[in-house]
């Protein structure tokens, strides 16, 4: 038996107890069965369960967020936006999916040449809770318009979100076990990924998960898509308009709490603007509303537990003990942690050179463009960078300099249903959304006839 408690103000939500490798065996059995029907469907017929779900997503929308804000401590402003954004992703695939999953024909010396995109059969999910329902739609929706069926192992302080979640598939008329909830704990996945009806695996989560889960994958010759963790500079040249640069740069950190591995972690400002830009980033910030999530003027609630907040503040206090000055925030109550912003940084520090899942930022100077580069590459990380700049072509010959799987101009980094989302290095490997990831969990098969 596990307890969730709302991370606002510590009070009890609600008890769970996690199935038995056999429950969660003929689970996979029944998603196995389901899959030979669903599989063989044609692909709009499947999407016609996806417009439904739209429906159910919108009937429920509040429902959603409600549980998501008091589970993990989300602004509920923002958890609606999430469950909007789900929204947005399943309309996104029922405009384009047909076009992606379409046979390919392939001009050869045969008489006729094509590549069919086929479904594998049932994918496991391990997804985190800090975006509880975005992070599950993008791995399961396009994964099951594709004609997959889904398994997710949700995280387990946000079990609730992970139960709503089945219900809106059971709602919307889906055949059962399409998707199925998984309450499986940690030591129990690599026992799912083991079994032979499984044929992939997608996370989301920390290197740490990303390491085992792929260490399993592969011991199984089994197909995985790993997002993992990020460090995602955000660098300021010289001639950025710092009237729009600001409440971006504002959202891109302190959205969630910080708690997002898109999160502009390392902010690089140029030297002839820097005091500028901190001055007024810290006005920025002063602005922002902390308190209860379930508030709707709240712009920032808690982390997600007391034991994430801990962490953050650890990495800070390592910080400052090596010379980085706190200029605002830098304090706990619980797992409260204030907007932090930090100057006098060097690369040797934690907050620097490590994963800070939380509300705070070191802000760096930089004299060239190239010390920019070189900063915001020197990271374990590769998921994403934003650059502000008014020089946004003399940027795009640039491009090829930053070792990252996608590059903001102006703009925060975010996830969008159009654009295919993953990293390099230690940030993963393969993508999710758009055509990309639509084809993920596919057989890509060869036709040639003569």
């Amino acid at each position: 038996m596990f307890s969730i408690v709302n991370p606002f103000n510590s009070s009890f939500l609600t008890e769970h107890q996690y199935i038995s490798d056999s429950e969660a065996e003929k689970l996979t059995q029944k998603s196995s069965q389901t899959f030979a029907a669903w599989g063989v469907m044609e692909v709009n017929d499947r999407l016609n369960f996806i417009k439904t779900l739209i429906f159910t997503l919108t009937k429920q929308r509040l429902l959603l967020a409600n549980k998501c804000s008091k589970e993990m401590g989300k602004p509920i402003k923002q958890s609606i936006a999430e469950v909007e954004k789900c929204q947005l992703l399943c309309e996104y695939y029922l405009k384009h999916a047909e076009s992606h999953l379409k046979n390919q024909k392939i001009d050869t010396d045969g008489s006729e040449s094509f590549v069919k995109f086929e479904p594998l059969g049932v994918i496991l999910g391990v997804m985190p809770w800090n975006f509880p329902y975005w992070q599950v739609f993008r791995f399961a929706i396009p994964a099951i318009i594709a004609g997959n069926t889904v398994m997710v192992k949700h995280a387990s302080n946000v079990a609730g979100c992970a139960i709503l979640i089945e219900e809106l598939f059971i709602e919307a008329g889906f055949p059962e076990g399409v998707y199925q909830n998984l309450l499986i704990s940690g030591d129990q996945v690599k026992a799912v990924i083991d079994n032979p009806i499984v044929k992939g695996v997608s996370l989301t989560g920390s290197e740490k998960a990303g390491a085992a889960v792929a260490s399993a994958a592969a011991a199984q010759i089994k197909k995985a898509v790993l997002e993992l963790g990020g460090s995602n500079g955000l660098i300021v040249l010289a001639d950025a308009d710092l009237d729009t640069t600001i409440p971006i740069a504002v959202n891109a950190r302190m959205q969630n709490a910080g708690q997002s591995c898109i999160a502009a972690k390392r902010f690089f400002v140029h030297s002839s603007i820097y005091n500028k830009f901190v001055e007024r980033y810290i006005k920025e910030v002063k602005a922002l509303k902390l308190g209860d999530p379930m508030d709707e003027t709240t712009d920032m609630g808690p982390l997600a537990r007391i034991d994430l907040a801990k962490e953050v503040e650890e990495q800070v206090n390592k910080s400052v003990a090596m010379g980085a000055k706190v200029v605002l925030g830098g304090r706990r109550t619980d797992a409260f942690y204030e907007p932090t912003i930090l100057t006098n940084v060097t690369t040797d520090m934690p907050v620097f050179n490590e994963e800070v899942f939380g509300p705070a930022v070191p802000i760096l100077s930089f004299d060239t463009f190239e010390e920019a580069v070189s900063l915001s590459n020197k990271t374990n990380f590769g998921l994403g960078v934003s650059v502000f700049t008014a020089d946004v072509e003399g940027l795009k010959t640039k491009l090829h300099l930053f070792e990252e799987g996608a590059v903001f101009i102006n703009a925060m980094v975010k996830s969008d249903p159009a654009l295919p989302f993953g990293g390099v290095k230690r940030s993963g490997y393969g993508r999710e959304l758009a055509e990309n990831g639509i084809r993920e969990f596919v057989n890509v098969k060869t036709v040639y006839i003569k």
